[in-house]
């Protein structure tokens, strides 16, 4: 073929691989391969909810639409100039589509309650405010991104701090605050990132948030704890200024990478704090754990870990405490499926056993505002106590020394509570009951101390937090 150079692609007939022994006449076929691209509009969708939240004809748009865009690249072949071939290479969305979600107001089949303080409930990962009867109900955040794992109203119920999901690089979600008070008011970022565990109002204190972190992980659960804790200060616009830490980034014990969770006395501010192996306070002067319980961790065999759920006293000077237990016959004793509620008298005990075989998610929650004596300790209470993995759970309550004990939910035959922390209505002086809040099949429940029966307040079936103050 002399200096005649070919292509990849092109062609030649006879083929480039037949040998030639006489003069032939070859036909070269010059082939060129070119790619293009062509974006094309992916049109957003319009859904419609409805939603008892709204009164009845209103509507909310909680998300605009946008739509998507879709990336198209061909194959062109061309032969001696001439096109032969354009198929599809490669098809690629560029950018999601993002539907359209309107939400329209239909009427509330229940009863209305007076009801005080304000009830914040999460929904379809928006924040919803009732105040003063349960058919008040306004949207607070309506980003439709809140993931749930802060939610939480300021003991003066003038803020409401929370974390939405975050698509950033390292980063899981971020921290945020919005005030209730102010109309149209806007979220304030705080620019704290990676809450999983634990971010909570300070009592008695103006703006003041305890909170700790993780670091991002590719593998599961999808953090490793830093089981650290900080303090941080907001001014009334919202601004950052203070930020400092209490507990520096540790190990966290047993199962330390799962994290620690804390809990502070609403009457002493002391801080106490919870992990899969042990149970004690903070000492905030040199940045310590005091541990005053060392507990059998409980073996999961997953990726996840027991953190035993704790709750103060009135006066701070008791910490109710799930325990677990060891079993008799049980080789691993961080097998055993025995979980106690006790309490633990402070500073230095004894530990009393109030409830055998509650399950591990009992999650004791004290009414708030009236004495000790008259106060209400609700916990969960496992239907399979040595299934408390899996199981459903009721719920009970009883004062806090374990006496007078009753069920109140569900009724007679019907379907236990998933593992939640209840909530109870702030304290009222003019009144001689309290509420107590809780999710049942994805909506709000009441139950009044007054009568123990229990009343539907939301019916979307799309709530996963609430919180009372």
């Amino acid at each position: 073929m002399g200096n005649i150079e070919l292509g990849s692609l092109d062609r030649t007939e006879p083929p480039s691989f037949t040998i030639i022994t006489e003069p032939t006449t070859i036909k070269i076929t010059r082939v060129e391969e070119e790619f293009e691209q062509e974006e094309i509009v992916i049109p957003f969708e319009r859904q419609t909810v409805k939603n008892e939240n709204l009164t009845e004809g209103e509507s909310l748009l909680v998300q605009p639409g946008e739509n998507g865009i879709q990336q198209i690249t061909y194959r062109r072949l061309i032969e001696n100039g001439v096109e032969t071939s354009r198929s599809i290479f490669k098809i690629e969305v560029i950018k999601e589509a993002k539907p359209e979600i309107l939400m329209i107001g239909i009427q509330s089949p229940f009863v209305p309650l007076e009801i005080p303080g304000k009830l914040a409930y999460l929904t379809a990962g928006n924040a919803w405010l009732i105040e003063r009867d349960t058919r008040q109900r306004k949207p607070i955040v309506t980003t439709g991104d809140l993931d749930g794992r802060i939610f939480s109203l300021s003991p003066n119920g003038e803020w409401l701090l929370f974390t939405r999901k975050s698509n950033a690089e390292g980063e899981i979600n971020t921290l945020w605050v919005v005030s209730l008070d102010q109309e149209n008011a806007q979220p304030i970022n705080l620019n704290v990132k990676n809450i999983i565990h634990f971010a909570e109002w300070l009592p008695n204190r103006t703006a003041t948030i305890l909170y700790s972190t993780v670091e991002p992980r590719p593998t599961a659960p999808g953090w490793q704890a830093n089981n650290d804790l900080r303090r941080l200060v907001f001014n009334s616009n919202g601004r950052v200024v203070r930020d400092e830490s209490i507990i520096e980034t540790n190990a966290g014990g047993i199962y330390g990478w799962w994290g620690t969770s804390y809990h502070i006395s609403p009457s002493t501010n002391s801080i106490a704090f919870s992990r899969p192996d042990a149970v004690g306070l903070v000492n905030e002067d040199d940045g310590t754990l005091n541990p005053l319980m060392n507990l059998l961790p409980f073996q999961t065999r997953s990726d996840w870990a027991w953190v035993p759920g704790i709750e103060w006293s009135l006066d701070g000077k008791v910490l109710y405490v799930v325990n677990h237990a060891p079993m008799a016959g049980v080789s691993d004793p961080e097998s055993s499926p025995l979980f106690d509620l006790n309490a633990f008298i402070l500073p230095s005990g004894p530990l009393v056993k109030l409830i055998s075989q509650t399950g591990m998610f009992a999650y004791p929650s004290i009414s708030k505002g009236k004495t000790e004596t008259q106060a209400w300790l609700a916990y969960l209470e496992a239907i399979f106590p040595e299934q408390s993995e899996n199981s459903r759970y009721r719920l009970v309550v009883m004062q806090p020394d374990g006496s007078n004990r009753k069920v109140i939910f569900p009724t007679e035959g019907g379907t236990g509570l998933d593992p939640q922390k209840v909530v109870w209505s702030p304290a009222q002086n003019d009144t001689t009951h309290n509420y107590l809040g809780f999710i049942y099949q994805g909506n709000v429940w009441l139950i009044s101390t007054q009568d123990w029966q229990p009343r539907q307040v939301t019916g979307d079936s799309l709530i996963t937090r609430i919180d009372w103050k």
